[in-house]
């Protein structure tokens, strides 16, 4: 049992960073399966937990870097420990924040944001990481903070925008002067401490408003749970039947993404998006049409009107019956222009009704 232990420990002492980047996929996963809603108070509860735990780490740390602090005596063991803790905790809030907003993201316009998230991720589970300065740990922090603000205040105001994403960025922004204020009381060089403190998160929080100005920080709260193109939708008892004639072998098509149009057909959009409760908001549904020569062309900006509260998401629709043969788009985006979901179809012309035509159904 000695010699097992032993070749154990010495295989993690060979393959540490491997090991830990594997335990730390296992825990992201594991994650997947157990992230809870986002208005979860129990899990809102638990993060806050988690930051205090990490900023109270980072405040000590820098007062005992910069020998102001001594760790006591009895706490010193403990101590020793405290990069592991940070380690946990910072990988723990990361990958939380990453699953929200990947569910929230439309991977068309949020994939630099989201890549950017999960390297992050993996750059925490490295050793060179790990044992930097504190700065790098500081601007990870500021990400966590304001990935927390950002969630938390639409699930609060019931919708999601600028005015929501300008108080998340003020209060993370309020959190770190505080942070300041507190180590500016013990620590009487500033021009350090603004290098190590001010600078990093000052540049996090700066790199959101680029984010934000690009619409590439997901619409969180909300997410894109189906959608799809259909021939009719029609609502019976509170629930919507869907008409396709995509076969159900052709899983990987939602409804008639390759549409065929005889005279008189409609192109119908569903939608289903998860909202929290008490949420009362809008999204546009931006149809786009493939021009040959000018490419994609707006053709309609339909507004549909969401609320929260609904476990399996707010379902709506809308039909087109004006529409040119070849390719189109639908958007599904926020009032202030980032993207929920996106779908992409090609509609054919059939000139002459088809007598064997036949329509399969779902119910959502």
């Amino acid at each position: 049992m000695t010699g097992f232990k032993n070749r154990l420990l010495k295989f993690y002492e060979d393959h540490e960073t491997a090991v830990d980047m594997a335990f730390f996929l296992g825990g992201f996963f594991f994650d997947i399966l157990t992230l809870s809603d986002i208005d979860d108070l129990l899990g809102i509860a638990q993060q806050v937990v988690y930051l205090l735990l990490v900023g109270s780490i980072l405040y000590f740390d820098f007062l005992n870097v910069h020998g102001v602090f001594k760790i006591p005596a009895r706490l010193e063991k403990i101590w020793n420990y405290r990069q592991l803790a940070l380690h946990f905790l910072l990988g723990s809030l990361l990958s939380v924040y990453s699953l929200f907003f990947i569910k929230s993201a439309s991977l068309w316009s949020s994939l630099i944001f989201i890549l950017i998230l999960l390297g992050l991720m993996v750059a925490n589970e490295l050793k060179r990481v790990q044992e930097s300065s504190i700065n790098i740990k500081i601007g990870l922090y500021v990400i966590c903070v304001f990935s927390f603000f950002s969630m938390t205040i639409p699930v609060l105001l019931g919708f999601v925008g600028l005015i929501p994403f300008l108080l998340s960025i003020g209060f993370t922004a309020w959190v770190l002067y505080g942070v300041y204020a507190l180590l500016r009381r013990r620590i009487s060089d500033a021009p350090t401490l603004k290098k190590a403190l001010l600078a990093p998160g000052a540049a996090v929080l700066a790199l959101f408003l680029v984010f934000y100005w690009v619409g590439w920080i997901p619409p969180v709260p909300l997410s894109m749970q189906s959608m799809g193109i259909y021939h009719l939708i029609e609502k019976n008892n509170g629930a919507y039947v869907v008409s396709h004639e995509n076969p159900p072998w052709r899983f990987w098509h939602n409804g008639d993404q390759d549409f065929r149009a005889e005279p008189q057909d409609k192109i119908y959009f569903f939608a289903q998006i998860f909202s929290p409760a008490r949420f009362s908001d809008s999204v546009i549904l931006h149809w786009y049409y493939k021009d040959p020569r000018q490419g994609w062309q707006t053709t309609d900006r339909i507004p549909m009107n969401i609320a929260g509260g609904r476990k399996n998401g707010y379902r709506g629709f809308a039909s087109k019956q004006n529409y040119t043969p070849g390719d189109w788009r639908i958007s599904v985006e926020t009032t202030d222009g980032r993207e929920i979901g996106r779908i992409y179809f090609t509609v054919t012309s059939v000139t002459e009704p088809s007598p064997a035509r036949v329509f399969y159904t779902e119910t959502f």
